[in-house]
């Protein structure tokens, strides 16, 4: 018992842990690496990134939305889609705003909306993947299997496919729902983090996210759209229509753009797993302050992903550009005189496809 004491006075008494409860005395060693720095470059550096990040967000997705609204149906399966990967841009982008004042202060949301927003990161997250995946490979279908893929790709299977990625986003996302929690640290105020079991459970599930997220959000997909890809450049090549590349090129930038984003963030996921496998007490405090700022940093860039991607939206579709230059000489007329010339050919491409802000000639030619 005096050597539990003296620990306890050695730790400041920082917990409750005794003698008979040795595994308690190691957590709190560990703690002895102080992330005061890493806290005050988090609270400094993520709360107008957030803000920033889900204006952008908003204005960019949003105006694809409308776009939608105004100029297209749903009765095409690329739109289906299209559509249900912004809503999951907004969903992640919805958080930020919540964790962007979590940062700068503490938690003051409560229990529900703890789950809640954490669970909207997450469900955003893996959905836009999902959904980037499914695109990519109905781009596949038609493309490489245009004749057999216009018999199935009908409105109905779209649908199916987007109820079934919401569905496993959801039940990827359900750890959120369960463990975390609103509570009171008694030095850093409210906080919302995964709370209420033991930690050698709570350290079990963080595994699990971990792996989750690098091999069935990361890497499966990134083997699908690679093999995807690949077999839409070898047909393209061998039938030398190569205005085909146009019209794939937003897809192609859109995903690469994505995974070039989200890629440090999975590396970096995948070092914390291996870090806790280990165990935290192999490693130097500076190894773990280094891990900490890279997490910061990684994530961050993985989170401009919902800012930059209607950008290429706007910039690649052709038909997204005509309805564009439509939507702004409606409200702004005086620039018809600018615009009108510029986007003539535009038009012209976007009369001859069918309801999809991006299509592949070959996939129009069977319809």
């Amino acid at each position: 018992m005096d050597n539990s004491d003296d620990l306890n006075d050695f730790f400041g008494n920082q917990s409750n842990s005794n003698s008979t409860h040795p595994p308690h005395v190691i957590d709190d060693f560990i703690q002895l690496c102080t992330k005061t720095n890493v806290n005050q470059f988090g609270a400094k550096f993520i709360p107008f990134f957030y803000y920033t990040s889900f204006i952008l967000s908003y204005l960019g997705n949003g105006l694809v939305l409308l776009i939608i609204y105004k100029y297209e149906k749903l009765n095409s399966v690329t739109n289906i889609f299209l559509l249900n990967l912004v809503m999951s841009n907004l969903l992640f982008a919805s958080s930020l705003p919540f964790l962007a004042t979590y940062h700068s202060s503490q938690w003051i949301f409560g229990t529900v909306m703890c789950k809640l927003v954490s669970s909207a990161y997450f469900i955003g997250f893996y959905s836009s993947i999902l959904f980037l995946t499914l695109m990519t490979f109905d781009r596949y279908l038609a493309v490489v299997h245009a004749v057999a893929a216009a018999k199935s790709r009908k409105k109905i299977y779209a649908i199916s496919a987007a109820v079934a990625v919401w569905c496993i986003s959801v039940i990827a996302s359900v750890k959120e729902l369960v463990l975390q929690e609103a509570w009171k640290h008694p030095k850093h105020g409210q906080m919302c983090e995964e709370h209420g079991y033991v930690e050698s459970i709570m350290d079990r599930w963080r595994l699990v996210s971990y792996y989750q997220q690098f091999l069935l959000f990361f890497l499966l997909p990134l083997f699908l759209v690679l093999y995807c890809y690949s077999s839409i450049t070898i047909r393209i090549l061998s039938t030398r229509m190569k205005e085909k590349c146009r019209a794939i090129k937003l897809i192609f930038v859109t995903v690469f753009t994505f995974f070039t984003c989200w890629t440090p963030y999975n590396v970096v996921i995948l070092l914390r797993a291996i870090q806790m496998s280990n165990g935290k007490n192999n490693y130097s405090c500076s190894e773990l302050e280094a891990l900490d700022y890279a997490l910061y940093v990684t994530q961050n860039v993985a989170y401009l992903y919902c800012c930059i991607s209607p950008v290429f939206y706007s910039f690649v579709g052709k038909k997204f550009q005509s309805h564009f230059r439509g939507l702004l000489i409606k409200k702004i007329p005086c620039l018809r005189r600018h615009i009108s010339l510029s986007s003539q050919s535009s038009r012209t491409t976007s009369q001859r496809t069918e309801n999809t802000l991006y299509m592949m000639p070959q996939e129009a030619k069977v319809r």
